[in-house]
């Protein structure tokens, strides 16, 4: 193989030979606790899922081409690999940590093969080692997690009255027929007393919410309740979130509120543009048909609930996670409809870059099975200066939104990443 992939892939690296060897494992405890103090690769979801660390290979990808450039990158490393898997299951075997940027003409990509991996599925727990060239496997440095400290938050690109101002521009922009949809984000800063343990946080978004994919890769870190697609043996699901309201902290009151939301026409306009997206996108895949429920559910999560749809279709074309991903990404749940519209109308109005927040996160192993969430509830540490941090929200914004509801709702979901960082 050649030293480097082109075509829009910047110092990549493709190793001649890793050799990954897996092997079943005694329960060694909760995931997240065998981490190191340093580049902690996560995806976990309660007691299940993956965590990794170490570096055996990279890529790193900018451009519009980035996923088929990934998808690539991972085939090639794969031909030259020596590979042995004695488990056989979804994660394990050579596998790849990714998180990719929200839009194509910002920022850059990754994918990340650990040194080591360390899974749990259905009561199996196991270890994959990789190694370049023979070399052996780096032991990492553990040490007890350490608390952030004094943290303070600040207005991000825009302050909330000027984020709302915003809104009601996007509001008349719907009106006047630009977009049906757009989704606007809004950043928060976050400053700590003290340089970033991942961990903490980890910890903390894993135990208040053990329903969503608690994950971590190059510095991004976060608890997304939405799957943009998970592949698993030629069948795909993908979970679509549009649709939110606050839960009001009293049982009975939060019935009545999921009812009002199962109801909302405003809501269910919104849930319906992003089901229409993923169904579409999917079903180019999926021998033109995949199975979408007549109704949304309401999805409850400690401080908000969301109209749910499971969208699911057998692939027919053979496409690995990562060829799925490249065809959903943006959905009309983080971008807006049309498509191109939409991004067009972020790019004018939201006044920041959002890296790799509203990307695709996840993982995908050697038979191209993965899972790839939208990276959503998260924060992004700045690379420079490990104490800074951006927090990220957002929310869709159709004919009927109003502007001081959208803030509320995107304050709400800013919640997991606030608490997440006190100590």
């Amino acid at each position: 193989m050649s030293g480097l992939v082109s075509c829009g892939v910047t110092s990549a690296p493709a190793l001649a030979l890793l050799t990954a060897r897996t092997a079943r494992i005694a329960d060694p405890g909760p995931l997240l606790d065998l981490l190191p103090d340093a580049g902690a690769l996560a995806w976990v979801t309660g007691s299940e899922g993956l965590v990794g660390w170490g570096e055996a290979a990279r890529v790193d990808l900018k451009g519009p081409d980035r996923f088929a450039q990934a998808e690539v990158w991972w085939r090639d490393l794969l031909e030259g690999a020596d590979v042995v898997d004695e488990v056989g299951v979804p994660g394990s075997g050579l596998l790849a940590f990714g998180s990719f940027t929200f839009d194509a003409s910002t920022g850059s990509s990754v994918l990340v093969v650990p040194e080591v991996v360390v899974g749990h599925r259905e009561g199996t727990w196991w270890r994959t080692t990789v190694t370049a060239d023979g070399g052996p496997a780096r032991q990492p440095s553990r040490s007890e997690v350490r608390p952030p400290g004094t943290v303070r938050f600040a207005d991000g690109a825009l302050s909330s009255a000027a984020w709302a101002r915003v809104v009601d521009d996007a509001v008349r922009r719907i009106a006047a027929g630009q977009v049906g949809k757009v989704v606007l984000a809004l950043d928060l800063e976050a400053c700590l007393e003290k340089p970033l343990d991942v961990r903490w946080p980890l910890a903390r978004l894993a135990a208040d919410y053990p329903g969503c994919r608690t994950f971590a890769v190059e510095g991004l870190l976060g608890a997304t309740p939405e799957v943009l697609v998970r592949l698993e043996k030629g069948v795909a699901t993908s979970r679509v979130l549009a649709g939110t309201i606050r839960r009001s902290g009293d049982a009975g009151r939060d019935v009545l509120e999921a009812a009002s939301l199962a109801r909302s026409s405003k809501d269910l306009e919104e849930h319906e543009y992003a089901v229409r997206s993923v169904a579409e996108a999917l079903t180019r895949h999926c021998g033109g048909s995949v199975d979408v429920p007549p109704e949304p559910f309401v999805l409850h999560l400690p401080n908000v609930m969301h109209l749910a749809t499971d969208v699911t279709g057998a692939v027919t074309d053979g496409s690995t996670s990562l060829g799925l991903v490249s065809s959903l990404h943006p959905s009309a749940a983080v971008c807006g409809t049309p498509t191109d519209a939409a991004m067009d109308l972020i790019r004018e109005l939201e006044g920041m870059d959002r890296g790799r927040y509203a990307g695709p996160v996840g993982w995908i192993d050697s038979t191209g099975d993965g899972e790839w969430g939208i990276a959503l509830r998260c924060a992004e540490v700045d690379r420079d200066d490990p104490r800074r941090l951006r927090l990220f929200a957002g929310c869709g914004i159709v004919a009927g939104s109003k502007s001081q509801e959208e803030l509320a709702e995107s304050v709400a979901k800013l919640v997991p990443m606030r608490d997440a960082l006190h100590s």
